[in-house]
């Protein structure tokens, strides 16, 4: 029996391979993108479900970035793994995802749906932020924008949730159930920015923007009006408080508490 893992070359999905020991079937793109990742590959597309190599009693991590094809695409391979006898999905989505949210929320809270309706074995991943891309959103100027307030928020290493999904994936299937992941602790991006500082050796501080001021400065960087509106306003959504809980469940899962961002920045 085979762990297929998609998203291979993504950010979890390589730190996955590496929980796995190699022990992993990666579907990739193109053949030239699986040499380095020290396991087996196929060249598959999320788009063509039937090239999923899943069989009877496989288990799969489904997991991609977003893209216009994403819920037709997740949920097309949900049913290819389902009508092959797939033994478990997991899947990465985000804390709190649902059908109607904005941006990514609504778009994993539709596949979720799908996954849960289709009678193969199911856990769903669901993370809030990653650490990995708080440094990448400091500019030349030491600068992080959001519409976040003074909402904390409990980002996670994305290698904390690799850890848990090798763990689902290699383990007795369980019960069905939804894993709300977190780091262990949840700052204000006041206080991200001053472990930023710390850990870049160079001044760095948040500014706190309306929902239309944010609007207006992510429409300049090049997202179109609606996206940049509905980004600006799921960040003053998250600020309100509903990401602002931490959760055990990596240290339940794994017997040992997810890594806080100061060990993450080093």
């Amino acid at each position: 029996m085979a762990i297929v893992v998609t998203g291979a070359t993504g950010t979890i999905g390589r730190a996955l391979i590496g929980e796995l020991g190699g022990a992993a079937l990666a579907v990739v793109r193109r053949p030239e993108q699986g040499a380095d990742l020290g396991c087996e590959h196929v060249v598959g597309d999320l788009e063509r479900p039937e090239s999923i190599p899943v069989g009877p009693g496989d288990r799969l991590f489904l997991n991609s970035s977003i893209w216009p094809g994403f819920v037709a695409a997740h949920r097309a391979v949900i049913d290819h793994a389902a009508a092959r006898g797939a033994a478990q999905v997991v899947t990465v989505s985000v804390r709190g995802a649902t059908p109607a949210g904005l941006l990514a929320s609504g778009l994993h809270g539709q596949v979720d749906d799908h996954l849960t309706a289709s009678g193969v074995p199911w856990s769903i991943l669901a993370p809030v932020g990653f650490m990995q891309n708080l440094a990448g959103d400091v500019d030349d100027e030491g600068r992080i924008f959001g519409a976040y307030g003074r909402g904390p928020v409990g980002y996670i290493d994305a290698r904390d949730i690799a850890a848990v999904a090798a763990a689902l994936l290699t383990r007795p299937v369980g019960e069905n159930a939804t894993y709300e992941l977190t780091g262990p602790a949840a700052p204000t991006h006041d206080e991200i920015a001053a472990e930023l500082t710390r850990a870049l050796g160079r001044p760095v501080r948040y500014v706190d923007m309306s929902v239309e001021e944010g609007a207006e400065h992510f429409g300049k960087r090049g997202l179109p009006a609606e996206a940049a509106r509905d980004l600006a306003l799921l960040m003053a959504q998250i600020g309100d408080g509903r990401w602002a809980t931490t959760t055990t469940t990596v240290a339940d899962i794994l017997g040992r508490p997810a890594r806080p961002l100061r060990e993450f920045l080093g």
